[in-house]
């Protein structure tokens, strides 16, 4: 009887060691976003918009971004980041116009479903004349969108690093965005896997490279990506430009999640691609989960 007893004292105390050794996070999948994920909650925490201007030696002025830090946001703590960018049309006021991300970050941390992060939205055309005015089509604004990789990685990025407590590896560094800011997400974060484990394109526009110039080294981006995340509307105009790097990246064997949801090239499906996608960066990841990313 006493042996019976020891062991089941042994393995109660072996069983309680595996729960809080175990990853913080589960590896389910993460739901399609709920009625009321975009609705201001009163009773919850919140974090905080900022502006921040900082010096822009590429472009040769001071441009602007937005920082929203999260609920409970310490300067004595480290935050991986977030860099989430807008559309051709918009500005570094696009997604909190017409996304509220602040929002649905927020209602996301009051559920416990997020890895506390910063997140900053940029004005994604590094151009003198930034303002979302006029011919977005014109030579030089388009240029700026391009121009716009330069001045993340060489002005943005490190006056971030140095401005707010963030951890500075690739692991704690992701970028995300809409349309044209998807195809500046994939063409960046592709593009220099040396600073972005975390990449994102939501219904991203005809600005993405093609899909061997984005990935030309598949087995690299398979060592060095934590995920790769694809969405589209499927009634989008712009859907192919997904498709085409989807069906490469199947073709290539890199692990992604290509996720196709009913919908058209509006923020109903970039304000769900920052729902699924923010819940799942920044932590254990299986990948063994990826295909099973299909609208239902």
């Amino acid at each position: 009887m006493k042996i019976i007893l020891q062991t089941k004292k042994f393995l109660f105390i072996v069983s309680m060691l595996v729960a809080f050794t175990a990853p913080a996070y589960s590896q389910d999948i993460v739901k399609q976003a709920p009625v009321g994920f975009d609705v201001y909650q009163e009773n919850i925490l919140h974090g905080k918009i900022d502006t921040i201007s900082y010096e822009s030696k590429t472009v040769g002025t001071i441009r602007r971004a937005l920082v929203y830090t999260p609920p409970g946001y310490s300067e004595s703590k480290k935050y991986p980041v977030l860099y989430l960018l807008h559309g051709i049309g918009g500005d570094e006021k696009e997604w909190y116009n017409g996304g509220q991300p602040h929002v649905i970050l927020d209602n996301l941390y009051a559920q416990g479903k997020l890895e506390p992060m910063i997140v900053i939205m940029p004005n994604g055309r590094a151009i003198k004349d930034d303002r979302a005015i006029g011919n977005h089509m014109a030579a030089d604004k388009v240029a700026g969108f391009a121009v716009f990789e330069e001045d993340l990685l060489n002005d943005l990025i490190p006056f971030v690093e140095r401005n707010f407590p963030v951890l500075t590896d690739r692991e704690h560094r992701a970028i995300a965005g809409l349309s044209m800011g998807g195809g500046q997400s994939l063409n960046f974060g592709l593009g220099n896997l040396n600073k972005f484990a975390w990449v994102g394109g939501f219904s991203s526009a005809p600005n993405t490279k093609a899909p061997e110039k984005l990935i030309p080294d598949p087995d690299a981006a398979k060592k060095q990506l934590k995920l790769l995340w694809i969405s589209c509307g499927a009634d989008d105009g712009l859907i192919g430009f997904s498709k085409r790097t989807h069906d490469y990246l199947v073709e290539k064997g890199v692990p992604h999640i290509y996720y196709i949801e009913p919908g058209v090239h509006d923020f109903k499906v970039w304000k769900n691609g920052l729902y699924m996608f923010s819940q799942l960066i920044f932590k254990p990841v299986d990948v063994s989960t990826f295909t099973k990313y299909v609208y239902k």
